[in-house]
């Protein structure tokens, strides 16, 4: 991978892909001191970056692989991508997504590649997709089109930045201090990274990866990629058990910074870019704003550009977003409270340790009628964080038996 893969990508994508807006962020300058702006690729036509590494790769392909026709793994952003290429080339393409990619993105797949493409839905994340393409290539001989680990994916990943740059010296005149992108598997950083390191070394570059899916930090501390035990699935878009082999060397020799942010405080992000912005955007498109601030320190009066790099959220799924994200900000807690079965002990619950501004939003009781108390689930909304403590004292106070449950606890996410 080279700086010119990456220009030779740009030259290749000019006229299909669309040159996204760069736009301040008057928030986030408020909020930071320095001048942010972003890079609006949730304004793709298929609302995601990822149709460039797609039709990169897919434009370069002989006329023998054509006629195979190809097939990709995706957690729905690159399927789209791949899909929009396959029905403006004219190729047969098949794309596998595991069962956590949501309908709105499985339909949106569907929509784009018509009749050009089929949707598969196997496994339950990325990975196991990416397994089963494996195996569907071998079988058919069609071509895998990776989401992140093949270098024609990556350097048209790596257009964003070259776009970027251009923007932000015809509206400022300037190169940006800082540029902070999503991390997943890593083409995007790895695009971005190879170009700017080449061509503008002076640009401070940092990946945000999603903390329960970090797996490009996991490769880099091992030396190589390896699998997370773990996977948090919440940002789909950002959610790879394993970095790629293609991608972790060209991250790892550019000196590109990497933080995670946990899935909380994108959950907020996503609700201040919504309410405030008036921007959709999905898990992984709001883990670059997400992490200004803390963990990336920028200085007052810099030029920061942050990539939002997708909005193919499905609004089905804000109740859960704003749940994470009241969990997170301290203003949600759960508690488990045996009651005496006996008139009267809700009504003293209420009167005797819920606050004025204390309010109930769940509630779950289970009454047995050979025991002498019963359990209840119980959802406290606090105003602020430090309303907690005296939630808790008062409780204390009244002997009720009371287990709050932690976040992140097994028990608790059985709520979320």
């Amino acid at each position: 991978m080279t700086p010119e893969a990456v220009e030779d990508a740009a030259r290749r994508l000019a006229g299909v892909v669309r040159r996204t807006p760069l736009q301040e962020s008057v928030r986030l300058s408020q909020a930071t001191g320095a001048r942010v702006h972003l890079k609006r690729e949730d304004l793709q036509d298929v609302r995601s970056y990822k149709v460039r590494g797609a039709y990169n790769l897919i434009a370069q392909l002989s006329a023998d692989e054509l006629a195979r026709g190809v097939v990709c793994a995706s957690a729905g952003n690159h399927g789209q991508g791949v899909a929009a290429a396959c029905r403006e080339l004219g190729v047969r393409g098949r794309v596998l997504l595991p069962r956590t990619t949501p309908r709105q993105k499985r339909e949106r797949i569907a929509a784009l590649g018509g009749s050009s493409v089929e949707v598969v839905v196997v496994g339950d994340v990325y990975d196991d997709a990416v397994a089963a393409t494996r195996e569907e290539a071998e079988r058919t001989g069609a071509v895998v089109v990776p989401a992140f680990d093949d270098p024609r994916t990556v350097a048209g990943q790596g257009t964003v930045a070259v776009e970027v740059v251009e923007q932000h010296r015809e509206q400022t005149g300037r190169l940006p201090d800082v540029l902070v992108v999503p991390v997943g598997g890593g083409g995007l950083l790895a695009g971005t990274a190879t170009w700017v390191a080449a061509r503008h070394p002076g640009v401070r570059l940092v990946g945000v990866e999603p903390a329960g899916a970090a797996s490009m930090a996991a490769a880099l501390a091992a030396g190589r990629p390896v699998p997370l035990r773990d996977v948090e699935t919440f940002v789909d878009g950002a959610a790879v058990r394993t970095a790629g082999r293609v991608t972790l060397p060209l991250v790892r020799d550019s000196g590109a910074e990497l933080v995670a942010v946990p899935e909380g405080r994108v959950c907020t992000e996503m609700l201040r870019l919504y309410q405030v912005d008036g921007v959709i955007a999905e898990p992984a498109g709001a883990l670059a704003t997400a992490a200004l601030g803390a963990p990336v320190v920028v200085e007052p009066g810099q030029d920061v550009v942050c990539v939002l790099s997708g909005g193919n959220n499905d609004v089905s799924r804000y109740g859960e977003v704003l749940e994470r994200s009241l969990v997170h900000e301290g203003l949600k807690h759960y508690f488990l409270v045996q009651f005496a079965q006996e008139p009267g002990s809700l009504r003293r619950f209420l009167d005797e340790v819920l606050g004025p501004e204390d309010d109930i939003t769940r509630f779950e009781y289970v009454k047995r009628n050979s025991r002498e108390t019963g359990p209840a689930l119980i959802g406290v909304e606090v105003a602020r964080p430090e309303d907690l403590a005296p939630l808790e004292r008062r409780m204390a106070e009244t002997g009720l038996d009371v287990e709050r449950l932690e976040p992140g606890s097994q028990v608790f996410q059985y709520l979320l």
